[in-house]
């Protein structure tokens, strides 16, 4: 069921075509969709031709040997230029996402990529403060003031010339 939602997203009609390029949408798990990617299917009417779905995930171990590091999931179809990555580091390490995608081989992301071309995309949920009672005007204060993190760009070694950040807005 997890998948079909995914599924759905990606196979969603409207698409004008794929777009040449290769896109890395970064994501906290398989199970949805990642927003920057339904945000650029809807707003550009294109979907890459293909497409790299990365997970980070932090175990519970100093460090991840490399032969250990990537799970490929092609998601139930194998042809179709999407696929998800799992990437897993140790709590010592810093995920550096273009060294990972440089661990991949090209059967496991459906063909090569280029990675001096691919475009990386990152999804932003922005926090206000809404009118509606859900809790005292002190503790959205406070709950919206914790949720502000560093840059992600910048934390997985992102390109800064080839990252798109999309996000969206969330009233507290």
């Amino acid at each position: 069921m997890a998948r079909g939602k995914l599924r759905k997203s990606a196979d969603r009609g409207g698409i004008d075509g794929p777009d040449p390029r290769h896109g890395v949408f970064l994501n906290r798990g398989r199970e949805t969709a990642p927003l920057a990617m339904r945000a650029d299917v809807e707003h550009n009417h294109v979907r890459h031709d293909q497409v790299v779905i990365l997970s980070i995930e932090t175990e519970p171990v100093p460090r991840v040997p490399a032969d250990q590091r990537l799970l490929v999931d092609s998601l139930g179809f194998a042809d179709d230029g999407i696929v998800h990555v799992t990437a897993r580091y140790g709590y010592m390490e810093t995920p550096d996402v273009p060294a990972c995608l440089a661990m991949l081989e090209p059967a496991d992301t459906e063909g090569p990529l280029d990675l001096d071309q691919v475009s990386y995309f990152l999804s932003k949920i922005e926090l206000r403060r809404g009118k509606a009672p859900t809790m005292a005007p002190w503790r959205k204060r406070l709950f919206i003031t914790s949720y502000i993190a560093a840059d992600a760009a910048e934390y997985f070694g992102l390109p800064g010339d080839r990252t798109v950040i999309m996000g969206s807005h969330i009233e507290v």
